[in-house]
């Protein structure tokens, strides 16, 4: 069965603890923190669920990750995670808050930054204000190894800048025809938009069958490579599965309530292949605070 095959090995969670973690004593063998930015292209197609789950998945695997929430219109990670953040990064931007304050822990390894509409403040911000608070995520550059933010739907100009501040994104898509087009757009302002090729990975959700997502996947990764030379690598698929609207009516992630249902074995998958789990150098990234010092400058370059 396909599924079967892409589960072989699912229960490494164990090695893969020993491969992050060093045996002196807690400190991870990833080099700098990877920040990965999850878009799609249009709405409705499972980006803010498969941040939050793909996120605790990694956490399940010993992986320290931090999850921010970047959706500027519809800011949802914490209806997932079935959390009430009293404060956002609003709140840090403005001065009345550390960015200590408003992270939430939210499961083992996992931490969640809230930020919603505080992000369009940033864009705003003077450069001194901007360096500070660069200064202020820089001091978290040692909690986590992985930042996985969640942006907004579509090919707004703060989905770009997010994009551009990552190390790589993550293109969800489903196998409904607007949404593989309205990916491709996105692929497109990715490449007209910035002045290098990004890294990309593509996710299909919502697949009724391994076969109709590799059909999908194909379709993108082809029309990519033909006529915007660019490579998409593909990453897998989450089968549909009623389970998982169950759990966004239950505001609990469908990795922590229904571990053993097609869709967490499928997002499991994806969390080991997304971090490479069979090489022996874990891949790192450039770090949080060029993250931010990227972002910033996307920022102020928008308008």
């Amino acid at each position: 069965m396909a599924l079967d095959r892409q589960m072989s090995g699912r229960d490494q969670a164990s090695a893969l603890r020993e491969m992050v973690l060093s045996s002196g004593g807690g400190r991870s063998k990833f080099q700098g923190l990877r920040s990965i930015a999850v878009v799609s292209g249009k709405g409705g197609v499972g980006k803010s669920n498969l941040s939050v789950n793909l996120a605790l998945a990694m956490g399940q695997m010993g992986v320290r990750v931090m999850l921010m929430d970047a959706d500027m219109g519809l800011a949802n990670a914490d209806l997932l995670l079935g959390v009430v953040p009293k404060h956002h990064l609003g709140h840090v931007i403005g001065g009345q808050m550390g960015l200590e304050d408003i992270l939430l822990s939210v499961d083992q390894g996992v931490s969640l930054i809230p930020g919603g509409a505080g992000f369009s403040d940033l864009a705003d911000l003077d450069e001194q204000s901007q360096a500070m608070l660069i200064e202020k995520f820089s001091a978290l550059e040692g909690r986590a190894e992985v930042l996985l933010v969640d942006t907004g739907a579509g090919i707004h100009r703060n989905v770009i800048s997010f994009a551009a501040a990552a190390d790589e994104v993550l293109l969800l898509t489903t196998t409904e025809p607007t949404a593989i087009r309205d990916a491709y757009g996105v692929l497109k302002s990715l490449v007209v938009g910035l002045s290098w090729k990004p890294k990309v990975s593509l996710v299909v959700n919502m697949a009724m069958s391994d076969d109709e997502a590799f059909s999908v996947a194909d379709r993108i990764r082809l029309a990519a490579g033909q006529f915007l030379d660019l490579n998409v690598n593909y990453l897998g698929y989450v089968l549909w599965d009623q389970r998982v609207m169950d759990s966004v009516r239950r505001r609990r992630p469908f990795v922590l309530q229904s571990p053993d249902s097609p869709a967490s074995s499928c997002v499991k998958v994806i969390a080991r292949r997304l971090l490479k789990v069979d090489q022996e150098d874990v891949p790192g990234g450039r770090g949080l605070k060029a993250f931010m010092l990227r972002l910033g400058k996307r920022m102020r370059l928008k308008g």
